[in-house]
Order: C-alpha cells, then sequence, then structure tokens
C-alpha cells in the first residue's frame, strides 16, 4: 500500500509500507503423565473438566497415559495450554493426587 507524505520543502513522497509477514503462534501439547497412584477415575474427571473431553474420549486418554505413560489432552498456544496445566496440578493437589501435566511444543 503506497502512502503520500509531505517533505520539508513541500514535494510530495510516495513511500511503501512493508507488511511484516505474520506466523501463527507456536503450539504447545498437554500431556498427562502416568503415576501409581492417581485413580482412573480421578484422571477421566480431569480430562472431561479441563479439556471438555467426552466421557469416551476422556477413558480413551486415560488408558493411553496408563498404558504408554503419558497420553495427549489436547493441543494449545502457549498461555492457554500454561493455564490448563497449572490448573490440572492445583486440581490434583488439592485432592491429594500426584497427577502430572506438561506441556511439549508441538
Amino acid at each position: 500500500m503506497a502512502t503520500n507524505e509531505e517533505n520539508d520543502n513541500g514535494t510530495a513522497l510516495i513511500t511503501k509500507e512493508q507488511k511484516e509477514a505474520v506466523k501463527p503462534p507456536s503450539m504447545y501439547q498437554v500431556l498427562l503423565l502416568n503415576d501409581d497412584y492417581t485413580p482412573m477415575e480421578f484422571v477421566v474427571a480431569i480430562i472431561q473438566e479441563y479439556f471438555n473431553k467426552d466421557r469416551e474420549n476422556a477413558t480413551q486418554i486415560m488408558l493411553k497415559v496408563h498404558r504408554d505413560g503419558k497420553g495427549l489432552c489436547g493441543v494449545y498456544p502457549k498461555d492457554i495450554a500454561s493455564t490448563k496445566v497449572e490448573l490440572v496440578l492445583t486440581h490434583a493437589r488439592k485432592a491429594g493426587h500426584p497427577l502430572q501435566c506438561v506441556m511439549e511444543e508441538a
């Protein structure tokens, strides 16, 4: 896009505005990690509450955590992923469970 600017001597200058390429924000995976103490039902409830999954999908994620050691709950921009991790950890600690939730760049 060209704009007109007036010079000190009264002549008009035409300049081009440079458009900066805006890249989308980095995305982060939010993962739950397996432990031998947190009840499976609690994990399912956490997934439903904080990641808006239905019971069937939440159960599938919980089983993945149980079998494989970790399970993907969702992929979000950094701020949202960080907030979800903190909410899950706070909820788990208040309930007395050692559930771990982490984020990794996707």
